[in-house]
């Protein structure tokens, strides 16, 4: 099985590890986000987003989210999809809606950062939900509540010496920007989302010092969005904007302040050496990794642009002062998921395979397995990946997410015995020591997610990736208690070892 070559980017800043990094110490956490865990849905303030009206799907289907027409029927639609002109999103009594309760953050956030604590966390990454921030838009002002509840997190973080990474969005502007602007294709979001942004970076100056803008911001190149790819390509370059000019008005308030962008992580290799696969399969990383990260570090878009445009028949309008922003508001660091990795081929008959989700991912690779929703399990792809993005952009790195989706279950003694999840992050973090031995600069790790909580593209919550157990499954059963699954325990002497006790 071939792969392709690494190629370095001649015109990248050439500077040397420890130069650039951010932090001498190295970041060991946990990263979740405020519409997964914190339910209080609708409490002190806060407005609804999308996954509030979405149903549990499964392992092997994602949810829908639900919505009433203008006719007053019922829709539904997949998650990144718009719903019909003069729609309203609408709750219904004869579905349950996981992400409203969540594993009640909102309420247990002093008792579960503690936990956090007890494994050591020296940092902790979050989302601040948009909608608890500004639930009617810039127009309908500030949610003081929301601001405040907030910094009582970053304040507990700081208590306990954690140095927390903070992203902006997560897929969760409030509904009522949707119903009102429609979509990131309308330009005013820009100037929606750099308005939470300034207040984010003022209100928590000196609590949060490093930023991520768009969780996953080429997410949409991952999805075949109904409406098409200019609508796409357009939400995203908006989406791109929003991120650059928030970055600039960040270094405006506080010029200490690092922000990055992250993206998902996307591996692959050519499934044969036939020189067509091995060309396609390059193209496949910049259609859905490079194009959003060369864009995001460099400032600019890169030279394949055009010919991913022509691909998909969309006309970008970009304006001057488009790329005097996109230039200005350059990344300082690069955050990224690592979950799996795939393998690509351009002989159609041996076809490729969904995930439980419903994404296209890859066929199978022999030599690998796979998680209990069909992600194939490659730390050593992880190293490789690692080297790849780091020679290719050189400035620090953080990995966000990192973990193993599976069934968990309470044992006859009452405990978790999940030596596979202790597994997987064993042989990840086994790559990511060594990658950093050999030069790779890269300042924090944060696993996703280090307590169970409502899956984004499924709504489970028997999809399980936490170091600590939350009693509540897909049927909505359970009383939410905590329990310390046996990774837990593994995690913490991780990271008193600094990750080199890892067995």
């Amino acid at each position: 099985m071939a792969c392709w070559l690494p190629f370095i980017n001649a015109t990248a800043p050439k500077y040397r590890g420890k130069k650039m990094s951010f932090s001498e110490k190295f970041l060991w956490g946990g990263s979740v986000s405020a519409a997964q865990c914190e339910g209080a849905w609708d409490e002190d303030g806060k407005s609804p987003v999308q996954v509030d009206f979405g149903d549990p799907g499964s392992t092997k289907d994602r949810r829908y989210i639900h919505y009433i027409n203008k006719d007053g029927t019922r829709g539904r639609m997949r998650q990144f999809d718009h719903f019909p002109e003069g729609a309203k999103y609408q709750t219904f009594d004869d579905i349950r809606y996981t992400n409203h309760v969540g594993i009640d953050f909102y309420h247990r956030y002093k008792e579960d950062i503690a936990l956090l604590a007890e494994m050591g966390f020296t940092t902790f990454n979050t989302t601040v939900s948009w909608a608890r921030i500004f639930p009617k838009g810039v127009e309908g002002g500030v949610n003081k509540a929301g601001v405040e509840f907030y910094r009582d997190v970053f304040k507990e973080c700081r208590k306990y010496g954690m140095d927390p990474v903070i992203t902006l969005y997560k897929y969760d502007e409030p509904t009522y920007l949707e119903e009102t602007y429609k979509d990131w294709t309308n330009r005013e979001m820009i100037n929606q989302f750099v308005e939470f942004a300034r207040v984010c970076f003022t209100e928590y100056k000196g609590l949060v010092n490093k930023w991520l803008t768009f969780n996953e911001i080429n997410i949409l190149l991952h999805f075949d969005v109904k409406e098409g790819k200019q609508v796409a390509y357009t939400e995203l370059h908006n989406q791109m904007l929003a991120s650059a000019k928030a970055t600039i008005v960040a270094h405006e308030i506080d010029p200490s302040i690092k922000v990055g962008c992250m993206v998902a992580g996307y591996c692959s290799y050519a499934y044969t050496c036939d020189p067509e696969d091995v060309i396609a399969n390059y193209k496949i990383f910049q259609n859905l990794f490079g194009y959003c990260a060369d864009t995001m570090v460099r400032g600019y878009y890169p030279s394949y642009a055009p010919r991913i445009w022509k691909d998909n028949g969309v006309d970008l309008v970009i304006s001057e002062q488009d790329k005097k922003d996109l230039l200005e508001g350059k990344s300082d660091f690069l955050a990224y998921s690592y979950y799996m990795s795939n393998v690509f081929t351009t002989h159609k008959d041996e076809g490729m395979a969904l995930d439980g989700a419903g994404v296209q991912h890859s066929i199978v690779n022999p030599y690998l397995e796979a998680s209990d929703w069909g992600w194939q399990i490659d730390p050593t792809g992880y190293e490789y990946f690692l080297h790849f993005i780091y020679d290719r952009y050189q400035i620090p790195l953080f990995d966000v997410e990192n973990g193993l989706g599976a069934h968990d279950k309470i044992e006859a003694d009452g405990l978790i015995h999940d030596t596979y999840r202790i597994d997987y992050h064993r042989s990840h973090i086994k790559s990511l020591m060594k990658a950093r031995e050999e030069g790779v600069d890269i300042f924090g790790y944060t696993s996703w997610a280090p307590i169970d909580l409502v899956s984004f593209t499924t709504g489970q919550m028997d999809k399980r990736y936490g170091f600590i157990y939350v009693d509540m499954n897909d049927e909505g059963e359970g009383d939410l208690h905590r329990v310390k699954k046996d990774s837990f325990y593994w995690y913490k002497k991780c990271i008193e070892s600094d990750g080199k006790d890892l067995e």
